[in-house]
């Protein structure tokens, strides 16, 4: 797929893995609509990307309103011609298990990871229909290859994201659109710290866990985002970014049912 003119809506798009394939597409001179609940964020990004000569627009946007996503492509359309590349990559963290998570704080994830996909997804299919080559791209996770235990809500969020993506490929087959779902493993970024946990959780527990998501989440955002736009320029269907991500789909190739007791042994949740 050559990126260059073409034109990209990304989600999550004021830091992390959103901004640095934000910055990477412009570096191809792919045009942006950069979209982010974080408005400081989303600035310093567009800024960013205006330096890169391509034309960007800003849009303040929470994943979870409905209405929002719906009126977002026609606020894209008053800057862009038309979008031929969709990345959704907007997403929050959930710790806890189960039995320890609320409903509410379920709900809550559910709704930006796997429904803003959903909404996304519906809202800008008319347009990349309209492309005479386009693809979106949905951001799952090395969690939508496995479970771990702790990771209920944030892992069934990312299996739903790979079994749209899947389905959604198999829909648009034979179509110009096409589809891409992406496995980061340990990407260094703040969605770890951002990251909700339970109630119930002590102090203690919490730094601990932070401790191990710094340890695991060591590969830089630039590094992950060349690895994505890569794949999307290559067309390929699934994307995994970085050894680990590689590891772990390998293992979980190999034992579908027992991967914990081999991968459970390095990391404790």
């Amino acid at each position: 797929m050559n990126l260059k003119d073409r034109v990209a809506v990304i989600t999550g798009a004021g830091g992390g893995i959103g901004r640095a394939t934000a910055l990477s597409l412009a570096r191809r001179g792919c045009h942006l609509a950069l979209a982010d609940i974080d408005e400081a964020g989303l600035v310093e990004t567009h800024a960013q990307a205006l330096r890169l000569s391509v034309r960007a627009s800003k849009h303040l946007l929470d994943v979870a309103d409905r209405a929002a996503v719906a009126a977002l492509p026609a606020e894209v359309l008053q800057s862009h011609h038309g979008v031929d590349l969709l990345v959704n990559n907007a997403g929050v963290a959930l710790g806890g298990h189960f039995d320890q998570v609320s409903e509410t704080d379920f709900d809550w994830l559910m709704e930006i990871n796997f429904h803003g996909v959903v909404r996304m997804t519906r809202a800008f299919l008319p347009l990349l229909r309209a492309s005479d080559d386009a693809r979106i791209v949905n951001i799952s996770s090395v969690f939508g290859l496995i479970s771990p235990p702790g990771q209920s809500a944030y892992s069934a969020s990312k299996f739903a994201g790979r079994g749209f993506s899947n389905a959604l490929r198999h829909e648009l087959s034979g179509t110009r659109v096409g589809v891409s779902v992406v496995h980061p493993g340990g990407v260094a970024t703040a969605i770890a710290r951002n990251a909700r946990v339970s109630a119930d959780t002590s102090a203690e527990e919490k730094r601990r866990r932070l401790a191990l998501a710094e340890k695991l989440l060591r590969l830089p955002p630039e590094k992950a985002a060349e690895i994505i736009v890569r794949g999307i320029e290559k067309r390929r269907a699934r994307i995994l970014v970085g050894r680990d991500a590689i590891f772990i789909a390998l293992i979980e190739r190999l034992f579908p049912v027992k991967y914990w007791s081999v991968l459970g042994r390095g990391i404790q949740t």
